[in-house]
């Protein structure tokens, strides 16, 4: 009888054991996936806080340079091309007199930046001396524009110019940008947009 006892007792204590381990080992497994989301979640936040602000700083340069544009300094009209994914124009942007050839255009899924200084003389433009800048990654646009023209009749609902653009009746421009570092996962694309009057055209905006 003892030794019945015994080896009941042992058994029982052998169950509670493996009993023990097992709900450890699923409490370890879930604190472990529960860290993982977490980390993925915060990475996921943390790469697209990343992505607006590079938007927004972009945005700020371009409004900045776009709001001054003027004709270049050999006397060129101040856009030069206008397109709904590439904007080319001249503004002042250095300590000097000269108006560089600035040019914003959407490369697969990246903004770029091309700046040309005029040099020589007399003055030119030449298009091998451009510097390229990446400003925006992860560009996911699709059928949107990134760039929009209105002319001097625009009232905040007036549809955009259409294409081809008319560059002498650009009065304003809209830039759209939608950034979405991981398509694949939420919480999907963040888009950004700003307007800029083009100080040196304006007329009755």
């Amino acid at each position: 009888m003892k030794n019945f006892n015994k080896e009941c007792l042992k058994g029982f204590s052998l169950t509670e054991a493996l009993v023990a381990i097992s709900i450890l080992t699923l409490v370890g497994m879930t604190i472990y996936a529960f860290q993982n989301d977490v980390f993925s979640l915060n990475r996921i936040l943390s790469t697209g806080l990343a992505a607006q602000d590079e938007a927004r700083r972009a945005l700020t340069i371009m409004s900045r340079e776009m709001r001054t544009a003027s004709p270049s300094s050999i006397g060129a009209y101040p856009i030069a091309e206008a397109t709904s994914s590439s904007l080319t124009f001249y503004s002042n942007i250095g300590n000097d007199t000269l108006k560089e050839r600035i040019r914003y255009f959407l490369d697969d899924a990246i903004l770029k930046r091309g700046v040309i200084r005029p040099t020589g003389s007399p003055l030119a433009y030449n298009e091998t001396d451009e510097i390229l800048v990446e400003l925006v990654h992860s560009v996911t646009n699709g059928v949107t524009p990134v760039f929009t023209y209105y002319d001097s009749n625009y009232d905040g609902t007036t549809l955009p110019l259409g294409t081809p653009i008319s560059i002498p009746l650009v009065r304003l421009i809209k830039v759209t940008l939608s950034i979405d570092p991981n398509p694949l996962q939420p919480p999907g694309a963040i888009t950004l947009t700003t307007q800029i009057s083009l100080r040196n055209l304006k007329d009755n905006l």
